[in-house]
């Protein structure tokens, strides 16, 4: 398993949280969204995901990923 710190833009409010927690959930990453830092840190596996998979999956829900 690998862990990944992502900065994302766009985050305001417990429905953003739930809404980013959720998505990484469905393609198999656990996510924990920082409101404060304005990132989430991702744990995955490498072998079935990408840093690229988890950057679309987060703005597929509408935030920007830097």
């Amino acid at each position: 398993m690998a862990t990944v710190q992502l900065q994302v833009e766009g985050m305001s409010c417990n429905h953003c949280v739930n809404s980013i927690e959720r998505a990484l959930q469905t393609i198999g990453a656990s996510g924990k969204v920082d409101l404060a830092a304005k990132s989430v840190s991702v744990h995955y596996d490498e072998s079935k995901l990408t840093v690229e998979a988890l950057k679309e999956t987060i703005e597929e829900q509408g935030y920007d990923v830097k």
